[in-house]
């Protein structure tokens, strides 16, 4: 079986073996959807940014020690799952983000050229209310969908990142999807 140069295990088995291009390719690749996810569950940029920071000092203090084990992805979420607990610990409470202050690329989400400007409209109220529903949804579902969505996760990494079973993350996010639909009027 070839391996794959542009994997992200691959390059970071070579960052870990010193190759600092390695680093910036996987940086490149993992930061905004990385950063999106942080923001969403803390729902506030300064926060956000903060974790984000702390997220890419620790996995560079650990490149030493990787190993293949799990997708790079899963890996990195994983770190990004237990440091989001570690700051709602010390914070004892939780933010609700506001999404569309926060993150007004999901706002104005693209519509066909040919579309009519009231179809456009509708769908930015759509978007809009998609990213109110998603606030809403309790920490651990919103947690999954948005390791599925914006991490591109697996059940069984999702389950691996969190700490949790492939059947939990199953539940939360059928959940999830089901509130998520009810309030978009998709479903009864």
């Amino acid at each position: 079986m070839p391996i794959d140069d542009d994997a992200d295990e691959t390059l970071m088995l070579r960052y870990r073996d010193g190759d600092a291009d390695a680093f910036t390719r996987l940086y490149a690749r993992h930061k905004g959807p990385l950063y999106r996810y942080l923001l969403r569950q803390c729902g506030q940029p300064a926060i956000a940014e903060e974790l984000f920071q702390e997220i890419w000092l620790k996995l560079i203090a650990a490149r030493s020690g990787y190993t293949v084990q799990a997708r790079f992805a899963t890996w990195l979420y994983h770190i990004a799952h237990n440091r989001l607990i570690d700051h709602y610990r010390a914070s004892q409470r939780s933010v609700p983000v506001s999404y569309a202050e926060d993150c007004p690329e999901w706002v104005d989400v693209p519509a066909p050229i040919e579309e009519q400007p009231e179809q456009k409209d509708d769908r930015r109220r759509r978007a809009e209310r998609l990213l109110e529903l998603l606030a809403e949804l309790p920490e651990a579902q919103r947690e999954a969908v948005l390791l599925k969505e914006e991490g591109g996760l697996s059940l069984e990494e999702i389950a691996q990142a969190t700490g949790t079973v492939r059947e939990t993350v199953k539940s939360r996010l059928r959940y999830a999807l089901a509130r998520l639909r009810r309030g978009l009027g998709d479903a009864p």
